[in-house]
């Protein structure tokens, strides 16, 4: 029998994620590996730095069995509304917010419902899954150039550049701020200046936030659109990173209420809405008093271990071009070492960092094409899901790796 379905590859990261338990026998997450690879925080209290608890139950009641709103539960949507408004002098109702199961279905789905005069301009390195996102969504996208000469971190006029494009053509960026991989982070004016020209006639951005709270402070878009209902400005949000609750599987868009409109029309027959229970649980991590300290611990926590983990690889002599945001390291190895051959040997380790060329948004959808990666002396290197008390193992594994391939392969 021939499939019905056109085959779809998986996310970048999955894909090491298979290679890797090929070569050690066992899953990534498993007892005795090392997550460098892997996008997630640690979902445990940050106490050293007088994080809250999380939450460790939810009460569900007969009306939770019912079918969901399909654009959100209105106590969730009143919290969201709240967290913006009152941490960054926002406005918005909760008309500008829609509920998605995650960060990515609502990114998804922005980009699905795009009209066809609608470019999309993306930085040459970002998060992976925005490749699958615009090719699955036939996304018409253009890459913006990030390298060491603009220390990955292009002007913000670059996104917008009108030069060979048709008159009438809109352009959407989607930015990651932070960015991952690289935690470059726009805030303060540059920020400013990149949501005053995205609300331009012509012009709109997807400014996708999962990483708001890994600054110092935390940076959001929002404080400084003027009005949201007159534009084409969409923020991507979650309890993915922030609120460390990547399971429950709740992240919004905040958009013009006619853009919301949209999106929960499309909700009404092609998502259904959300858990009830998942929703439940995401406004008890949205309770104001709560996560002000959740915030300030993420903040101290992560900001702690971005400067020891970059200070060791500093020492190592790996070029580090890592931003003040985030949870990633941004790394560049010596001429004559490439990540994936660093990332072989680690497997055998029990460890994997994430290779460059799947962040690369200039490279073929297949990996079976013989496009060459401008970056395959670069890797992103995650410590956001390691413990504190890992920190001199985690070092001294990949010191010992990392020496002994470059020893191997002659570099001085």
């Amino acid at each position: 029998m021939k499939d019905f379905l056109y085959h779809v590859p998986p996310m970048g990261i999955y894909e090491t994620l298979y290679a890797f338990r090929d070569t050690f026998g066992s899953f990534m997450g498993t007892e005795g590996t090392h997550p460098w690879s892997q996008g997630f925080p640690l979902t445990s209290p940050l106490e050293k730095f007088g994080g809250p608890e999380l939450p460790g139950s939810v009460d569900v009641t007969w009306e939770d069995r019912f079918y969901p709103k399909a654009w959100g539960h209105p106590k969730l949507r009143d919290a969201i509304v709240e967290y913006y408004n009152s941490r960054y002098g926002s406005t918005i109702t909760p008309e500008n917010v829609m509920i998605f199961a995650g960060g990515r279905p609502g990114i998804y789905t922005v980009m699905a419902f795009l009209k066809k005069q609608v470019k999309v301009r993306i930085g040459n390195i970002e998060w992976p899954a925005y490749l699958d996102i615009m090719t699955q969504t036939d996304t018409d996208y253009e890459t913006v150039p990030f390298n060491k000469e603009n220390n990955f971190h292009p002007k913000n006029a670059e996104y917008y550049d009108r030069n060979n494009l048709d008159e009438g053509t809109a352009i959407l960026p989607i930015i990651s701020n932070p960015q991952n991989p690289s935690g470059q982070t726009r805030s303060g004016e540059e920020l400013r200046e990149l949501i005053e020209i995205a609300e331009q006639p012509g012009n709109g951005i997807l400014l996708d936030e999962a990483y708001e709270m890994f600054h110092s402070p935390s940076v959001s878009g929002i404080e400084f659109v003027q009005d949201f209902d007159s534009s084409n400005v969409f923020l991507s949000g979650a309890c993915t990173k922030g609120l460390q609750s990547p399971g429950i599987r709740i992240g919004w868009i905040i958009a013009s209420k006619s853009n919301i409109e949209i999106l929960a029309n499309y909700s009404s027959f092609g998502m259904g809405g959300v858990s009830h229970p998942s929703q439940h649980y995401a406004i008890k991590l949205l309770d104001s008093s709560r996560v002000k300290k959740a915030r300030k611990a993420v903040e101290e926590h992560y900001n702690w271990q971005r400067q020891r983990y970059g200070k060791a690889f500093k020492e190592m002599g790996l070029g580090v071009y890592t931003g003040n945001g985030g949870f990633y390291h941004w790394l560049e190895l010596p001429k004559g070492m490439t990540s994936d051959e660093l990332n072989k040997r680690l497997f055998k380790r029990g460890a994997a960092i994430l290779c460059a060329f799947d962040c690369d948004m200039g490279r073929p959808h297949s990996k079976d094409s013989k496009y060459k990666t401008p970056y395959d002396r670069f890797f992103r290197f995650s410590f956001g899901p390691l413990l504190p008390e890992t920190f001199e193992a985690d070092i001294k594994l990949f010191r010992e790796v990392y020496e002994t391939y470059k020893n191997e392969a002659g570099v001085d």
